[in-house]
Formats: C-alpha cells, sequence, structure tokens
C-alpha cells in the first residue's frame, strides 16, 4: 500500500514539474503542456476574443502604409492610422476585421486586411489560502487544481486539503464554488480533482467548513475574477 501511495505520489510530482517546464521536459515531438492563449478560449466560447493588453498586426494587402501593429489599450480600444479610435475588445478577430474593413471603406476602394494576434495576455489562476507560496500561476493546458496547488508550494499543515474551495466566475455578478477533497491517497481518488479554467480561484481554508454556498457574489470578494487581471 505504502509503495503503490508512494509511486502515485512520484507520478502527480513528475506531471507538474512537466508544467513547469513545459517543451524542455518532454522528449521532442511529444504531447507538451502549453501557456493557453488566443487559440485556447475559455469553455463555452467558440473563439478567442481580444482583451485589453493583447497586440493585433493588421496588414493591409493593397495598402502596406497603412500596416502597423497596436496595444489594445485598458479601454477596450485601438488607435488606428486613418479611421482612428475603434472598440475591438470583446470582439473575435473576424469580427473586428469586418468592423475595421466597413470603417476603412470610407476611405478606401475594396480593402483587404489582414489580422492577427501577435501578443497576448496570458491566463492565469490563483492560489491562495493555507498554502506556503500563495500566487497567481499561469494557466497550462489541463491544468488541475492539485497541480496548482502544488505549485503554490503544497498545502500548510494548518489547511484543509480535504475541504479546498474553487471559484469560478459563472457572470458580472457570482461565482460558483466547488468543495473538492484533495487528500488523495489513491488513483481512483483523482476523479475529486477538476481541470482549471481561466481566473478560477483556488482557497485552501484553514477552519472546517460548515456549509458552502453554490454561488456567491464576486463583489466585494476582493478578487476580480479577470483572468489577466492580477
Amino acid at each position: 500500500m505504502l509503495f503503490k501511495k508512494s509511486i502515485y505520489l512520484c507520478f502527480l510530482l513528475i506531471s507538474t514539474v512537466t508544467l513547469l517546464l513545459g517543451q524542455n521536459a518532454a522528449p521532442p515531438g511529444s504531447a507538451q503542456p502549453k501557456l493557453l492563449g488566443p487559440n485556447d478560449a475559455p469553455l463555452g466560447s467558440a473563439r478567442y476574443k481580444l482583451r485589453s493588453g493583447d497586440t493585433i498586426q493588421l496588414d493591409f494587402r493593397l495598402s502596406p502604409e497603412l500596416n502597423q501593429a497596436v496595444l489594445i489599450d485598458p479601454d477596450g480600444s485601438v488607435g488606428l492610422l486613418v479611421i482612428g479610435r475603434v472598440q475591438v475588445a470583446g470582439l473575435t478577430l473576424q469580427q473586428v476585421r469586418e468592423l475595421i474593413v466597413a470603417k476603412e471603406s470610407q476611405h478606401l476602394a475594396n480593402p483587404e486586411i489582414n489580422i492577427q494576434v501577435t501578443n497576448f495576455q496570458h491566463f492565469y489562476v490563483v492560489v491562495a489560502g493555507e498554502v506556503f507560496l500563495p500566487q497567481k500561476i499561469e494557466l497550462r493546458e489541463d491544468m488541475t487544481a492539485l497541480q496548482a496547488i502544488i505549485l503554490a508550494g503544497g498545502v500548510k499543515i494548518s489547511g484543509r486539503e480535504t475541504q479546498v474551495l474553487l471559484y469560478r466566475k459563472v457572470n458580472s455578478e457570482f461565482a460558483e464554488v466547488h468543495q473538492l477533497n484533495l487528500r488523495i491517497k489513491k488513483t481512483s481518488q483523482l476523479e475529486n480533482d477538476m481541470k482549471l479554467l481561466p481566473g478560477d480561484l483556488i482557497l485552501v481554508p484553514r477552519n472546517k467548513v460548515e456549509s458552502v454556498a453554490r454561488y456567491v457574489r464576486v463583489v466585494g470578494f476582493g478578487y476580480s475574477f479577470n483572468p489577466a487581471a492580477f
């Protein structure tokens, strides 16, 4: 029994270290955990939506003098050479292209524009409470709550790993609360773990949690639930 538990813990540690090291941790050509970015929209969204802090490159096929790379400002807009400021945050690349083509058509004949994301804000999760290194962590593909806690130094002796709380924003007002028992003693208990999404907050409590509400208000929670705003 002790031998099996040791083997499992070694496996979990190796998988977590692999998440940290990325492509340098496995042989070339093998599947690699990756940072989530423009092509990895949060669950429920078919395509990536631009956010403040992203950089987009605009290339005009027939008017290269208008080519430019622009940073999306905190207000969600970009400043373009001819048409001025355009609100792009919250839109997909296709929606932005259609919007800019419509505006540029007032100045150019049949503009042909290619738009791509050249730099983006990474997605994050936050681990707080009774862990050794409370912190924000860049979210990698297939990262779980237990792996994030390990990256945060693990649970302190004062923490309750059997009642870990995972807060997940569902709209602008509320976050859904998941209670996880992460005291994993055998592989069959791995189903207690949970795959993370951008903006998740993992809280390891000190005291026993008597009851947990299904939803909590985001306002006044002290955490923005914005995947990039930490």
